[in-house]
């Protein structure tokens, strides 16, 4: 190999090594932009507005924390805003669902709590913004009817610009204890409401009204009781009380079974139903599944 050939190679070879170590020590980022940021508010907001969630304040902020948008609906208290804000500056800094640290601390982690109020609101209702399984920003919601339902709010938005789950992702874990549970059930009440999925734990002691989901599927669990359940048909005397949402005084020319316990019944979306009689309580998980 002549001189000048071997100098060549020398240089092209030192420019691939200069390209690879700046490459390695340079990586691209996403960021959030104002209209990203617009379209994740719009979104927990249409969220809010279809769960009938009062008084919810909506922040969004960057990957710093720094805050880019902020929407609060009418009746939000005084203080909704900054707590909002708060969720979603901790749930981007520590790249964490902020119910994470609400349950640490009350599991007995209190030494959390001396952290700095600007860097931390451990208040369940952030969380981390994800594309392409970068954290680009945050969201927080506080004020609606429930911690829970912050957070519903919340995922929903967040959801707007998730896109695909990147491999190697997983959602968070969801989890209730036995006597959250039992509670729920006592009360008949939702465990988790999300925008793609609800899990209900219902209490049913007398005969309700007609019902029609019109996006949602009914699947039905019965762990306790009897009722009579009519499926199909029409509904007498419907109403639309909500978005995609229908009740009536009863079902005109429905099937009608009889579900116990340990049975399993899957109503699809817009099929009329109504439990016409009850031998109660009832008690059954209901998931609904857009």
């Amino acid at each position: 190999m002549n001189s000048l050939l071997k100098k060549s190679l020398s240089v092209l070879l030192f420019a691939a090594a200069a390209t690879l170590t700046a490459s390695a020590q340079v990586a691209e980022r996403k960021s959030l932009t104002l209209d990203g940021a617009r379209k994740v508010i719009s979104t927990a907001v249409a969220e809010a507005r279809a769960k009938n969630a009062p008084g919810a304040a909506i922040a969004v902020v960057d990957e710093g924390g720094n805050l880019m948008a902020l929407e609060r609906l009418d009746g939000t208290f005084a203080a909704g805003a900054q707590i909002s804000a708060g969720k979603a500056r901790t749930a981007v800094l520590f790249k964490r669902p902020t119910k994470f640290f609400e349950d640490i601390i009350r599991n007995g982690r209190t030494p959390m709590i001396a952290l700095p109020d600007t860097l931390f609101t451990p208040l369940q209702g952030g969380i981390p913004i994800m594309v392409d399984g970068q954290v680009v920003g945050g969201i927080g919601v506080s004020g609606a009817a429930s911690a829970q339902q912050d957070e519903d709010l919340a995922i929903a938005g967040a959801n707007a610009l998730a896109g695909p789950m990147a491999a190697g992702s997983v959602a968070p874990i969801t989890f209730f204890a036995g006597d959250k549970v039992s509670a729920a059930f006592a009360k008949g009440m939702p465990l988790i409401e999300t925008n793609g999925y609800k899990i209900h734990a219902s209490r049913r002691e007398a005969a309700g009204v007609a019902e029609v989901h019109a996006k949602d599927a009914d699947l039905i669990y019965v762990l306790e009781g009897s009722a009579t359940l009519v499926t199909g048909g029409t509904v007498v005397d419907g109403k639309t009380i909500a978005t995609d949402e229908v009740r009536g005084t009863s079902i005109q020319d429905g099937e009608t079974r009889t579900i116990t316990k340990g049975d399993v019944i899957v109503v699809p979306a817009g099929t009329p139903h109504w439990f016409k009689e009850v031998k109660g309580p009832v008690l059954y998980y209901v998931v609904k599944v857009s």
